[in-house]
C-alpha cells in the first residue's frame, strides 16, 4: 500500500529516530530521480534525527511531569474530601471503649467509617469501602455518607435504610460503581447491637468467653441493583466482648514478599 501511494518515487532514504535506546520514529525522504541520495545525505539526516529525538524526549518528559503534577493535585483534593468526612475522635460513652483509625496508603481510596449519635444511649457504627480510587471514589463516598445520614435521621429500620441508600446510589452513579458497607446501632442501655451488612468484609465479634462470630447477615453491596432487600440481626453484648470493623485495606495489606495479611490473621 505504501509503494502504491506514490508510484513516481525512484529513490528513498530512511533514517531511524532513536531515543533512550529505542526507535521512536523515522525520517523518510523520497525523490523522483534514480540514485538521488548518497552517504552525505544519510550523515546529515542522522544528525537531524538525533536532535529531533532529544526534542521529542524532552517533550515527553515535560508531558509526564505535568501529568504527574495533575494526578498529585487530584490526590490532594481526594484526601481532603476523605479526611473531612472521618471523625476527629471517638465519642465517650460510659461502659465502652471506642476507637477508630484510617491510614491511607498510596493512592487515596474510598474507605469510610463513622460514629453516628442517634438518640440517648444509642450510637450508630458505620464503615464502608467505595469502588475505585482518587476523586471519583471520594465523591462516591460523599454521596454514600450523605444519603446514609439522611436516612438514619428519618429513623427507619436498618434494613430500610440500606434499601433506600441502595436505590439512591443506583440512580445516581455510573454502572460498575458500588459501595460495600456495614451499619449497626449500639444500644448501650440494653447491651444489644443490631446490624446489617451490605456486601462488606464481615466484622468480627470476639466474645469474652473466647468464641468468635462473623457478622454477615445483610445483602448485596449498595448500588449494584435497583431493587435489593436487606436483613438485619440483633446480637447481645456482654462485658469484655470486642467488636472489630475493618475494610479490605487490612486483609489485603501486603508484606515485602507480596504475601497478604489475610482474613485468618
Amino acid at each position: 500500500r505504501y509503494v502504491a501511494a506514490r508510484p513516481s518515487t525512484r529513490s528513498e532514504l530512511a533514517c531511524p529516530i532513536v531515543g533512550q535506546g529505542r526507535i521512536i520514529g523515522v525520517f523518510n525522504l523520497e525523490n523522483d530521480d534514480i540514485d538521488a541520495y548518497h552517504d552525505g545525505h544519510l550523515e546529515f539526516l542522522k544528525t537531524f534525527a538525533s536532535q529531533a529525538a532529544a526534542a521529542i524526549e524532552r517533550a515527553r518528559l515535560l508531558d509526564a511531569a505535568l501529568e504527574a503534577r495533575k494526578i498529585e493535585r487530584e490526590l490532594e483534593i481526594a484526601r481532603g474530601i476523605q479526611e473531612s468526612f472521618l471523625p476527629e475522635k471517638a465519642p465517650v460513652m460510659a461502659g465502652l471503649d471506642l476507637h477508630g483509625i484510617n491510614l491511607s496508603y498510596g493512592e487515596v481510596g474510598g474507605d469510610y467509617f463513622d460514629f453516628i449519635p442517634i438518640v440517648e444511649n444509642q450510637l450508630g457504627l458505620a464503615i464502608g469501602d467505595v469502588s475505585g480510587k482518587g476523586i471519583a471514589a471520594a465523591l462516591l463516598m460523599a454521596a454514600f455518607r450523605a444519603s446514609l445520614l439522611a436516612e438514619i435521621r428519618n429513623h427507619y429500620a436498618i434494613r430500610r435504610i440500606f434499601e433506600k441508600v441502595n436505590r439512591l446510589l443506583y440512580e445516581s452513579t455510573d454502572t460498575g460503581k458500588f459501595v460495600t458497607a456495614f451499619y449497626g446501632v449500639l444500644d448501650v442501655k440494653n447491651r444489644v447491637f443490631t446490624f446489617s451488612n451490605a456486601g462488606h468484609n464481615p466484622p468480627l465479634l470476639l466474645r469474652a468467653n473466647g468464641t468468635v462470630e462473623w457478622l454477615t447477615e445483610g445483602g448485596l453491596a449498595l448500588g449494584i441493583l435497583d431493587e435489593a432487600a436487606y436483613e438485619e440481626r440483633p446480637v447481645p453484648l456482654a462485658m469484655g466482648d470486642m467488636l472489630v470493623l475493618y475494610t479490605d485495606g487490612v486483609t489485603g495489606a501486603q508484606a515485602l514478599t507480596g504475601d497478604q495479611y489475610g482474613v485468618k490473621r
